[in-house]
């Protein structure tokens, strides 16, 4: 679902698509809290809105600031935008492998990024 209530419809191909799933998705972090106190959302947004903007679905939390970067996952929710053909980003994908999906997010941030 949208944040404005619309809904994607999943069941109907997308115009942007691979063979792999929806196109330009990422799953990357939108930062809330006070100054100084950061806490933050662990979101799937398409790859063009803004860090804060609009988003598809929350997948998780992260919180730095707790004694042990608290980190709450919906790891089924994740695995799906990971076959879907989302990419993590690189911080999202160093909390995944530490919260144990690491296989996947590490390979899918592995095919997004650039080789020179």
């Amino acid at each position: 679902m949208l944040t404005d209530g619309r809904f994607y419809n999943l069941d109907q191909p997308a115009k942007a698509t691979t063979g792999k799933g929806i196109m330009g998705l990422k799953i990357r972090l939108t930062r809330l809290g006070a100054k100084k106190t950061p806490y933050y959302r662990i979101i799937v947004a398409d790859s063009r809105s803004p860090r804060d903007g609009r988003f598809i679905e929350q997948v998780g939390t992260y919180d730095p600031k707790a004694e042990s970067d608290k980190v709450n996952l919906k790891a089924d929710k994740i695995k799906y935008w990971l076959n879907q053909g989302a990419t993590p980003t690189v911080t999202v994908r160093s909390i995944l492998v530490k919260a144990g999906l690491g296989a996947k997010a590490a390979k899918g941030a592995a095919e997004a990024a650039p080789t020179a």
